[in-house]
Protein backbone atom coordinates (compact mmCIF):
# COMPACT_ATOMS: atom_id res chain seq x y z
CA UNK A 1 0.00 0.00 0.00
CA UNK A 2 1.09 3.39 -0.93
CA UNK A 3 -1.37 5.58 0.63
CA UNK A 4 -4.32 4.89 3.36
CA UNK A 5 -7.46 3.22 2.86
CA UNK A 6 -10.02 5.80 1.97
CA UNK A 7 -13.81 5.21 3.38
CA UNK A 8 -16.19 7.41 2.14
CA UNK A 9 -20.04 7.68 2.56
CA UNK A 10 -22.69 8.06 5.40
CA UNK A 11 -21.64 7.66 8.96
CA UNK A 12 -24.39 7.20 11.74
CA UNK A 13 -24.30 6.64 15.32
CA UNK A 14 -25.56 2.79 16.44
CA UNK A 15 -26.15 2.17 20.15
CA UNK A 16 -27.07 -1.36 21.21
CA UNK A 17 -29.23 -1.69 24.19
CA UNK A 18 -29.01 -4.93 25.97
CA UNK A 19 -31.49 -5.87 28.87
CA UNK A 20 -34.19 -8.16 29.53
CA UNK A 21 -37.85 -8.73 29.53
CA UNK A 22 -39.90 -10.02 32.45
CA UNK A 23 -43.29 -8.10 32.24
CA UNK A 24 -45.62 -6.27 30.29
CA UNK A 25 -46.13 -2.55 30.60
CA UNK A 26 -49.35 -2.03 32.78
CA UNK A 27 -50.80 0.71 30.46
CA UNK A 28 -50.03 -1.11 26.96
CA UNK A 29 -49.42 -5.32 26.05
CA UNK A 30 -45.97 -4.16 25.05
CA UNK A 31 -42.59 -6.00 26.82
CA UNK A 32 -41.12 -3.57 29.41
CA UNK A 33 -37.10 -3.59 29.00
CA UNK A 34 -34.91 -3.30 32.08
CA UNK A 35 -31.58 -1.87 30.66
CA UNK A 36 -28.71 -3.73 31.91
CA UNK A 37 -25.71 -2.10 29.28
CA UNK A 38 -25.23 -0.25 26.29
CA UNK A 39 -22.78 0.29 23.72
CA UNK A 40 -22.15 2.68 21.38
CA UNK A 41 -20.09 2.74 18.12
CA UNK A 42 -19.95 3.87 14.36
CA UNK A 43 -22.61 2.76 11.99
CA UNK A 44 -22.48 2.87 8.23
CA UNK A 45 -19.73 4.06 6.77
CA UNK A 46 -17.57 4.39 10.17
CA UNK A 47 -18.22 0.75 10.87
CA UNK A 48 -16.66 -0.30 7.70
CA UNK A 49 -13.52 2.23 8.28
CA UNK A 50 -13.45 1.00 12.04
CA UNK A 51 -13.33 -2.82 10.61
CA UNK A 52 -10.56 -1.67 8.27
CA UNK A 53 -8.32 -0.01 10.80
CA UNK A 54 -8.73 -3.37 12.61
CA UNK A 55 -7.08 -5.35 10.65
CA UNK A 56 -3.77 -3.05 10.57
CA UNK A 57 -4.72 -1.01 7.60
CA UNK A 58 -3.77 3.67 7.43
CA UNK A 59 -7.82 4.09 7.35
CA UNK A 60 -9.26 7.76 6.47
CA UNK A 61 -12.95 8.25 6.81
CA UNK A 62 -14.34 10.99 4.93
CA UNK A 63 -18.02 11.56 6.00
CA UNK A 64 -20.51 14.24 7.00
CA UNK A 65 -20.79 15.04 10.67
CA UNK A 66 -23.43 17.33 12.00
CA UNK A 67 -22.70 19.92 14.73
CA UNK A 68 -24.29 18.30 17.89
CA UNK A 69 -23.11 15.22 20.33
CA UNK A 70 -24.19 12.62 18.27
CA UNK A 71 -21.45 14.50 16.37
CA UNK A 72 -18.58 14.64 18.76
CA UNK A 73 -19.47 11.33 20.14
CA UNK A 74 -18.43 9.80 16.87
CA UNK A 75 -15.57 11.86 16.86
CA UNK A 76 -14.58 10.12 19.74
CA UNK A 77 -14.99 6.63 18.87
CA UNK A 78 -13.96 6.92 15.59
CA UNK A 79 -10.59 8.63 17.25
CA UNK A 80 -10.28 5.09 19.62
CA UNK A 81 -10.16 3.37 16.72
CA UNK A 82 -7.11 4.64 15.02
CA UNK A 83 -9.53 6.17 12.07
CA UNK A 84 -8.69 9.41 10.84
CA UNK A 85 -11.69 11.37 10.24
CA UNK A 86 -12.12 14.22 7.06
CA UNK A 87 -15.29 15.45 8.42
CA UNK A 88 -17.59 17.29 5.83
CA UNK A 89 -20.64 19.73 7.49
CA UNK A 90 -23.78 18.14 7.98
CA UNK A 91 -27.06 19.83 7.65
CA UNK A 92 -29.57 18.67 10.53
CA UNK A 93 -28.67 15.95 13.11
CA UNK A 94 -26.19 12.77 13.35
CA UNK A 95 -28.63 10.13 12.63
CA UNK A 96 -28.99 7.43 15.35
CA UNK A 97 -29.87 4.11 14.96
CA UNK A 98 -30.41 2.00 18.24
CA UNK A 99 -31.46 -1.59 18.97
CA UNK A 100 -32.87 -2.67 21.84
CA UNK A 101 -31.81 -6.00 22.27
CA UNK A 102 -32.67 -9.17 24.60
CA UNK A 103 -30.13 -12.43 24.97
CA UNK A 104 -28.54 -10.71 21.58
CA UNK A 105 -31.65 -10.33 20.17
CA UNK A 106 -33.14 -7.30 18.17
CA UNK A 107 -36.77 -6.66 20.25
CA UNK A 108 -37.01 -3.31 18.43
CA UNK A 109 -34.80 -0.67 16.48
CA UNK A 110 -35.66 3.09 17.22
CA UNK A 111 -34.28 5.35 14.46
CA UNK A 112 -33.59 9.57 14.78
CA UNK A 113 -31.69 12.16 13.25
CA UNK A 114 -34.95 12.72 10.60
CA UNK A 115 -34.69 13.26 7.04
CA UNK A 116 -30.90 13.12 5.50
CA UNK A 117 -29.16 16.71 5.79
CA UNK A 118 -27.05 18.41 3.09
CA UNK A 119 -23.21 17.43 3.00
CA UNK A 120 -21.41 20.70 2.93
CA UNK A 121 -18.12 20.87 0.49
CA UNK A 122 -15.24 18.69 0.40
CA UNK A 123 -12.20 20.73 1.78
CA UNK A 124 -8.87 20.51 -0.83
CA UNK A 125 -7.08 18.11 1.32
CA UNK A 126 -10.35 16.07 0.80
CA UNK A 127 -9.68 15.43 -2.62
CA UNK A 128 -6.39 15.08 -2.54
CA UNK A 129 -6.52 12.38 -0.32
CA UNK A 130 -8.85 10.46 -2.67
CA UNK A 131 -6.28 10.86 -5.40
CA UNK A 132 -3.40 9.26 -3.17
CA UNK A 133 -5.01 6.61 -1.73
CA UNK A 134 -4.17 2.95 -2.18
CA UNK A 135 -7.96 1.77 -2.51
CA UNK A 136 -11.40 3.52 -1.33
CA UNK A 137 -14.36 2.15 -0.36
CA UNK A 138 -17.85 4.17 -0.93
CA UNK A 139 -19.50 2.74 1.74
CA UNK A 140 -23.44 4.40 0.45
CA UNK A 141 -26.32 4.40 3.58
CA UNK A 142 -28.21 6.66 0.98
CA UNK A 143 -27.99 9.98 3.13
CA UNK A 144 -26.17 11.99 0.36
CA UNK A 145 -22.27 11.93 0.68
CA UNK A 146 -21.81 10.00 -2.43
CA UNK A 147 -23.74 11.45 -4.47
CA UNK A 148 -21.75 15.03 -4.08
CA UNK A 149 -20.96 15.89 -6.99
CA UNK A 150 -17.06 16.89 -5.86
CA UNK A 151 -16.60 13.68 -4.65
CA UNK A 152 -18.06 11.78 -7.51
CA UNK A 153 -15.48 13.59 -9.58
CA UNK A 154 -12.53 12.75 -7.10
CA UNK A 155 -13.69 9.06 -7.39
CA UNK A 156 -14.04 9.05 -10.76
CA UNK A 157 -10.45 10.77 -11.35
CA UNK A 158 -8.63 8.55 -8.86
CA UNK A 159 -6.13 5.83 -9.97
CA UNK A 160 -6.46 3.48 -6.95
CA UNK A 161 -9.04 0.89 -6.67
CA UNK A 162 -12.73 1.33 -6.12
CA UNK A 163 -14.98 -0.84 -4.14
CA UNK A 164 -19.10 0.67 -4.35
CA UNK A 165 -21.21 -1.06 -1.71
CA UNK A 166 -24.51 0.48 -2.67
CA UNK A 167 -28.08 1.40 -1.41
CA UNK A 168 -31.36 1.50 -3.08
CA UNK A 169 -31.57 5.40 -2.14
CA UNK A 170 -28.05 6.40 -3.18
CA UNK A 171 -26.93 7.49 -6.48
CA UNK A 172 -25.35 4.66 -9.30
CA UNK A 173 -21.81 3.84 -8.96
CA UNK A 174 -19.48 6.09 -10.79
CA UNK A 175 -18.34 4.50 -13.85
CA UNK A 176 -15.59 2.17 -13.79
CA UNK A 177 -15.40 1.46 -10.55
CA UNK A 178 -13.07 -1.93 -9.62
CA UNK A 179 -16.37 -4.07 -7.44
CA UNK A 180 -19.26 -3.55 -6.97
CA UNK A 181 -20.99 -5.40 -3.44
CA UNK A 182 -24.67 -5.24 -3.47
CA UNK A 183 -26.77 -7.86 -1.20
CA UNK A 184 -29.39 -10.35 -2.78
CA UNK A 185 -32.25 -7.69 -1.98
CA UNK A 186 -30.20 -4.34 -2.81
CA UNK A 187 -29.10 -5.51 -6.22
CA UNK A 188 -32.79 -6.57 -7.19
CA UNK A 189 -34.41 -3.70 -5.92
CA UNK A 190 -30.97 -1.38 -7.93
CA UNK A 191 -31.43 -3.49 -11.23
CA UNK A 192 -35.09 -4.21 -11.63
CA UNK A 193 -34.77 -7.29 -11.86
CA UNK A 194 -38.57 -9.50 -12.61
CA UNK A 195 -39.11 -12.10 -10.82
CA UNK A 196 -38.31 -15.75 -12.28
CA UNK A 197 -35.84 -18.65 -12.35
CA UNK A 198 -33.67 -19.50 -10.04
CA UNK A 199 -32.76 -17.82 -6.96
CA UNK A 200 -28.75 -17.92 -8.51
CA UNK A 201 -30.18 -16.91 -12.13
CA UNK A 202 -31.77 -13.93 -10.47
CA UNK A 203 -28.49 -12.91 -8.81
CA UNK A 204 -26.92 -13.04 -12.31
CA UNK A 205 -29.32 -11.12 -14.41
CA UNK A 206 -29.24 -8.58 -11.34
CA UNK A 207 -25.20 -8.31 -11.32
CA UNK A 208 -24.96 -8.20 -15.37
CA UNK A 209 -27.41 -5.51 -15.21
CA UNK A 210 -25.57 -3.05 -12.60
CA UNK A 211 -22.44 -3.75 -14.29
CA UNK A 212 -23.39 -2.85 -17.84
CA UNK A 213 -25.09 0.09 -16.11
CA UNK A 214 -22.34 1.11 -14.05
CA UNK A 215 -19.68 0.48 -16.27
CA UNK A 216 -18.70 -1.47 -13.34
CA UNK A 217 -15.36 -4.18 -13.60
CA UNK A 218 -17.18 -6.60 -11.26
CA UNK A 219 -20.06 -7.20 -9.49
CA UNK A 220 -20.24 -9.58 -6.18
CA UNK A 221 -24.01 -9.85 -5.55
CA UNK A 222 -23.70 -11.19 -1.08
CA UNK A 223 -26.04 -13.74 -0.65
CA UNK A 224 -26.14 -14.04 3.06
CA UNK A 225 -25.11 -17.17 4.49
CA UNK A 226 -24.62 -18.89 1.00
CA UNK A 227 -21.86 -16.57 0.21
CA UNK A 228 -21.30 -14.65 -2.49
CA UNK A 229 -22.08 -14.53 -6.60
CA UNK A 230 -19.45 -12.79 -8.75
CA UNK A 231 -19.87 -11.21 -12.52
CA UNK A 232 -17.33 -10.34 -14.73
CA UNK A 233 -17.52 -8.72 -18.12
CA UNK A 234 -17.98 -11.98 -20.43
CA UNK A 235 -17.46 -14.81 -18.25
CA UNK A 236 -19.52 -17.09 -16.10
CA UNK A 237 -20.01 -16.44 -13.07
CA UNK A 238 -18.18 -17.43 -9.91
CA UNK A 239 -19.94 -18.51 -7.41
CA UNK A 240 -18.26 -18.22 -3.96
CA UNK A 241 -19.76 -20.57 -0.85
CA UNK A 242 -19.17 -19.43 2.26
CA UNK A 243 -18.20 -21.92 5.08
CA UNK A 244 -21.50 -22.76 7.90
CA UNK A 245 -22.52 -19.52 10.34
CA UNK A 246 -24.80 -18.93 12.27
CA UNK A 247 -25.19 -15.23 14.32
CA UNK A 248 -26.06 -12.09 14.63
CA UNK A 249 -25.58 -10.84 10.80
CA UNK A 250 -25.59 -7.23 11.85
CA UNK A 251 -22.51 -5.66 9.81
CA UNK A 252 -21.54 -8.77 7.82
CA UNK A 253 -21.61 -6.23 4.74
CA UNK A 254 -19.26 -4.17 6.04
CA UNK A 255 -17.54 -6.43 6.78
CA UNK A 256 -17.51 -7.80 3.12
CA UNK A 257 -16.80 -4.89 1.57
CA UNK A 258 -14.08 -3.30 4.18
CA UNK A 259 -12.43 -7.03 3.41
CA UNK A 260 -12.32 -6.74 -0.19
CA UNK A 261 -11.55 -3.23 -0.48
CA UNK A 262 -7.83 -3.83 1.44
CA UNK A 263 -6.81 -7.00 -0.66
CA UNK A 264 -7.58 -4.88 -3.53
CA UNK A 265 -5.31 -2.71 -1.97
CA UNK A 266 -2.62 -5.09 -1.54
CA UNK A 267 -3.09 -5.99 -5.47
CA UNK A 268 -5.24 -8.88 -5.25
CA UNK A 269 -7.22 -10.22 -7.77
CA UNK A 270 -11.29 -9.57 -7.85
CA UNK A 271 -11.92 -12.66 -7.65
CA UNK A 272 -9.16 -13.40 -4.70
CA UNK A 273 -10.83 -10.11 -2.78
CA UNK A 274 -14.08 -11.65 -3.11
CA UNK A 275 -13.17 -15.02 -1.84
CA UNK A 276 -11.28 -13.51 1.50
CA UNK A 277 -14.12 -11.29 1.98
CA UNK A 278 -16.53 -14.09 1.57
CA UNK A 279 -14.64 -15.89 4.13
CA UNK A 280 -13.97 -13.05 6.59
CA UNK A 281 -17.87 -12.14 6.91
CA UNK A 282 -18.24 -15.85 7.70
CA UNK A 283 -15.83 -15.49 10.71
CA UNK A 284 -17.41 -12.87 11.52
CA UNK A 285 -20.61 -13.78 11.85
CA UNK A 286 -19.80 -16.96 13.47
CA UNK A 287 -17.74 -15.23 16.15
CA UNK A 288 -20.88 -13.21 17.35
CA UNK A 289 -20.80 -10.41 14.84
CA UNK A 290 -20.10 -6.31 15.87
CA UNK A 291 -20.70 -7.14 19.96
CA UNK A 292 -17.31 -9.23 19.43
CA UNK A 293 -15.65 -7.82 16.66
CA UNK A 294 -15.67 -3.93 17.92
CA UNK A 295 -12.40 -3.36 18.90
CA UNK A 296 -11.18 -3.20 22.87
CA UNK A 297 -10.57 0.60 22.51
CA UNK A 298 -13.72 1.38 21.23
CA UNK A 299 -15.60 -0.68 23.43
CA UNK A 300 -13.83 1.30 26.38
CA UNK A 301 -14.74 4.52 25.47
CA UNK A 302 -16.39 6.25 28.18
CA UNK A 303 -19.89 7.79 27.66
CA UNK A 304 -19.89 11.43 27.15
CA UNK A 305 -18.91 13.62 29.62
CA UNK A 306 -21.67 15.20 31.17
CA UNK A 307 -21.39 18.34 33.11
CA UNK A 308 -23.99 20.64 34.82
CA UNK A 309 -24.15 23.47 36.32
CA UNK A 310 -23.73 25.89 33.08
CA UNK A 311 -25.65 25.54 29.78
CA UNK A 312 -22.27 26.57 27.57
CA UNK A 313 -20.63 23.24 28.68
CA UNK A 314 -20.62 20.39 26.36
CA UNK A 315 -20.90 19.13 22.93
CA UNK A 316 -24.90 20.17 22.54
CA UNK A 317 -23.63 23.45 23.86
CA UNK A 318 -20.76 23.86 21.60
CA UNK A 319 -22.10 22.59 18.61
CA UNK A 320 -25.12 25.04 18.79
CA UNK A 321 -22.62 27.97 19.34
CA UNK A 322 -20.44 26.48 16.30
CA UNK A 323 -23.52 25.88 14.40
CA UNK A 324 -24.67 29.50 14.89
CA UNK A 325 -21.67 31.44 13.42
CA UNK A 326 -21.41 28.96 10.70
CA UNK A 327 -24.83 29.76 9.52
CA UNK A 328 -23.81 33.30 9.75
CA UNK A 329 -20.97 32.84 7.96
CA UNK A 330 -18.45 33.63 10.63
CA UNK A 331 -15.09 32.46 12.04
CA UNK A 332 -15.27 29.35 14.48
CA UNK A 333 -11.97 29.91 17.13
CA UNK A 334 -11.16 27.36 19.35
CA UNK A 335 -8.18 26.60 21.82
CA UNK A 336 -7.60 23.77 24.50
CA UNK A 337 -5.73 22.80 27.43
CA UNK A 338 -5.31 21.11 31.09
CA UNK A 339 -6.42 24.56 32.54
CA UNK A 340 -6.13 23.67 36.28
CA UNK A 341 -5.73 26.31 37.82
CA UNK A 342 -6.86 29.49 35.66
CA UNK A 343 -4.54 32.15 35.88
CA UNK A 344 -4.01 35.89 34.61
CA UNK A 345 -1.76 33.63 31.23
CA UNK A 346 -4.61 31.30 31.00
CA UNK A 347 -7.48 34.70 30.62
CA UNK A 348 -4.96 37.05 28.37
CA UNK A 349 -4.50 33.91 25.48
CA UNK A 350 -8.22 33.36 25.64
CA UNK A 351 -8.89 37.12 25.07
CA UNK A 352 -6.42 37.28 22.43
CA UNK A 353 -7.95 33.92 20.87
CA UNK A 354 -11.57 35.24 20.97
CA UNK A 355 -10.51 38.56 19.28
CA UNK A 356 -9.67 35.57 15.96
CA UNK A 357 -12.85 35.54 15.32
CA UNK A 358 -16.91 35.21 16.47
CA UNK A 359 -16.61 32.84 18.81
CA UNK A 360 -14.24 30.65 21.36
CA UNK A 361 -14.68 26.91 21.88
CA UNK A 362 -12.67 25.70 24.96
CA UNK A 363 -11.21 22.10 24.56
CA UNK A 364 -10.94 21.38 28.18
CA UNK A 365 -8.67 18.03 28.82
CA UNK A 366 -10.96 15.93 31.69
CA UNK A 367 -9.64 14.97 34.71
CA UNK A 368 -8.90 11.47 33.34
CA UNK A 369 -6.94 13.41 30.66
CA UNK A 370 -4.93 15.88 32.95
CA UNK A 371 -3.79 13.23 35.17
CA UNK A 372 -2.32 10.76 32.34
CA UNK A 373 -0.56 14.08 31.81
CA UNK A 374 0.72 15.31 34.45
CA UNK A 375 1.14 12.40 36.78
CA UNK A 376 -1.77 11.18 39.29
CA UNK A 377 -1.92 14.52 41.53
CA UNK A 378 -3.05 16.05 39.35
CA UNK A 379 -5.81 18.04 38.30
CA UNK A 380 -6.35 20.08 41.95
CA UNK A 381 -9.50 21.19 40.11
CA UNK A 382 -12.12 19.06 39.23
CA UNK A 383 -13.13 19.41 35.49
CA UNK A 384 -16.90 20.12 36.48
CA UNK A 385 -15.48 23.57 38.54
CA UNK A 386 -12.53 24.18 35.68
CA UNK A 387 -15.47 23.81 33.08
CA UNK A 388 -17.68 26.56 35.15
CA UNK A 389 -14.49 28.61 35.56
CA UNK A 390 -13.69 28.68 31.83
CA UNK A 391 -17.50 29.41 30.88
CA UNK A 392 -18.28 32.30 33.12
CA UNK A 393 -15.54 34.33 31.23
CA UNK A 394 -16.64 36.33 29.07
CA UNK A 395 -14.74 35.38 26.12
CA UNK A 396 -15.51 32.25 26.25
CA UNK A 397 -18.74 31.21 24.19
CA UNK A 398 -18.53 27.02 25.13
CA UNK A 399 -16.46 24.60 26.99
CA UNK A 400 -16.09 20.76 25.24
CA UNK A 401 -14.48 18.61 27.87
CA UNK A 402 -12.60 15.22 26.21
CA UNK A 403 -11.15 12.61 27.80
CA UNK A 404 -8.21 11.65 25.33
CA UNK A 405 -4.35 12.67 25.67
CA UNK A 406 -5.14 14.54 22.61
CA UNK A 407 -7.95 17.00 21.34
CA UNK A 408 -7.68 15.21 18.23
CA UNK A 409 -11.49 13.61 18.24
CA UNK A 410 -12.73 17.37 19.64
CA UNK A 411 -11.16 19.22 16.43
CA UNK A 412 -12.40 16.52 14.13
CA UNK A 413 -16.02 17.00 15.30
CA UNK A 414 -15.96 20.76 15.81
CA UNK A 415 -13.65 21.77 12.47
CA UNK A 416 -12.57 24.84 13.78
CA UNK A 417 -11.39 27.84 11.53
CA UNK A 418 -8.47 28.84 14.07
CA UNK A 419 -6.68 26.51 16.70
CA UNK A 420 -5.14 28.89 19.22
CA UNK A 421 -1.91 28.37 21.61
CA UNK A 422 -0.05 30.31 24.28
CA UNK A 423 3.23 31.79 22.52
CA UNK A 424 5.16 29.35 24.75
CA UNK A 425 4.56 26.53 21.89
CA UNK A 426 6.26 29.00 19.69
CA UNK A 427 9.83 28.46 21.27
CA UNK A 428 9.76 24.94 18.97
CA UNK A 429 9.83 27.12 15.61
CA UNK A 430 6.83 28.49 14.74
CA UNK A 431 3.02 27.70 14.57
CA UNK A 432 3.85 25.44 11.97
CA UNK A 433 5.21 22.63 14.62
CA UNK A 434 1.88 22.52 16.20
CA UNK A 435 0.73 18.58 16.61
CA UNK A 436 -3.01 20.11 15.08
CA UNK A 437 -1.44 21.80 12.62
CA UNK A 438 -2.13 18.07 10.55
CA UNK A 439 -5.54 17.96 11.72
CA UNK A 440 -6.57 21.63 10.91
CA UNK A 441 -5.42 21.44 7.32
CA UNK A 442 -7.76 18.05 6.69
CA UNK A 443 -10.68 20.96 6.45
CA UNK A 444 -8.66 23.92 5.29
CA UNK A 445 -7.97 25.52 8.99
CA UNK A 446 -5.05 27.12 10.51
CA UNK A 447 -3.26 27.35 13.91
CA UNK A 448 -2.31 30.38 15.43
CA UNK A 449 -0.05 31.43 18.55
CA UNK A 450 -0.90 34.32 20.32
CA UNK A 451 1.51 36.18 23.04
CA UNK A 452 1.96 34.37 26.37
CA UNK A 453 2.40 36.13 29.18
CA UNK A 454 5.64 35.38 30.99
CA UNK A 455 6.10 34.10 34.83
CA UNK A 456 2.35 32.43 34.53
CA UNK A 457 2.61 28.75 35.28
CA UNK A 458 -0.02 26.25 37.04
CA UNK A 459 3.10 24.09 37.90
CA UNK A 460 5.00 26.56 39.40
CA UNK A 461 2.28 27.98 41.27
CA UNK A 462 0.82 24.85 42.67
CA UNK A 463 4.92 24.34 43.53
CA UNK A 464 4.74 27.78 45.62
CA UNK A 465 1.69 27.17 47.14
CA UNK A 466 2.91 23.21 48.80
CA UNK A 467 6.47 24.95 49.37
CA UNK A 468 4.54 27.76 51.38
CA UNK A 469 5.89 30.62 49.42
CA UNK A 470 4.55 33.18 46.98
CA UNK A 471 5.06 33.60 43.93
CA UNK A 472 3.90 36.37 41.10
CA UNK A 473 0.52 36.78 41.77
CA UNK A 474 0.08 33.80 43.99
CA UNK A 475 -0.62 34.24 47.39
CA UNK A 476 1.76 32.66 50.40
CA UNK A 477 0.00 29.41 51.55
CA UNK A 478 1.06 27.81 54.80
CA UNK A 479 -1.44 25.67 55.33
CA UNK A 480 -3.32 23.87 52.34
CA UNK A 481 -2.68 24.77 48.96
CA UNK A 482 -6.54 24.61 48.28
CA UNK A 483 -7.38 27.69 50.18
CA UNK A 484 -4.52 29.41 48.03
CA UNK A 485 -6.25 27.96 45.09
CA UNK A 486 -9.22 29.32 45.62
CA UNK A 487 -8.00 32.83 46.06
CA UNK A 488 -6.41 32.53 42.59
CA UNK A 489 -9.09 31.33 41.40
CA UNK A 490 -11.96 34.46 42.15
CA UNK A 491 -9.27 36.44 41.01
CA UNK A 492 -8.91 35.51 37.77
CA UNK A 493 -12.05 34.75 37.11
CA UNK A 494 -13.62 38.40 38.39
CA UNK A 495 -15.65 40.61 36.30
CA UNK A 496 -12.41 42.43 35.29
CA UNK A 497 -11.66 39.87 33.27
CA UNK A 498 -14.45 39.35 31.06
Amino acid sequence: MTGPVVVLGDTLLDRDVEGLVNRLCPDSPVPVLDETSSVDRPGGAGLAAVFAAAQGAEVALVTAVADDAGGARLGTLLAAAGVRLYALPLAGATPEKVRLRVRGRVLLRHDRGGAAGVPGQPSDAVLRLIAGASAVLVSDYGRGVAGHPALRAALAATRAPVVWDPHPRGPAAVPGVHLATPNEPEARDLAKTPPGGSRLAAASRSAQALRRRWQARAVAVTLGGDGALLCHAGSTPLVVPAPPAEGDTCGAGDRFASTATLALARGALVSEAVQEAVAEASAYVAGGGVASALPAPVRAVAPAVVTGGSDRIGAGAAGEVVARVRAAGGTVVATGGCFDLLHAGHVATLQAARQLGDCLVVCLNSDASVSGLKGPERPVVPQGDRGRLLAALGCVDAVLIFDEPTPEAALSWLRPDIWVKGGDYASGGGAETLPESEILARWGGHTVVVPYLDGRSTTDMIAAARAGRGSAGWPAATVDPAEAVAQTVVRSTAKGAR
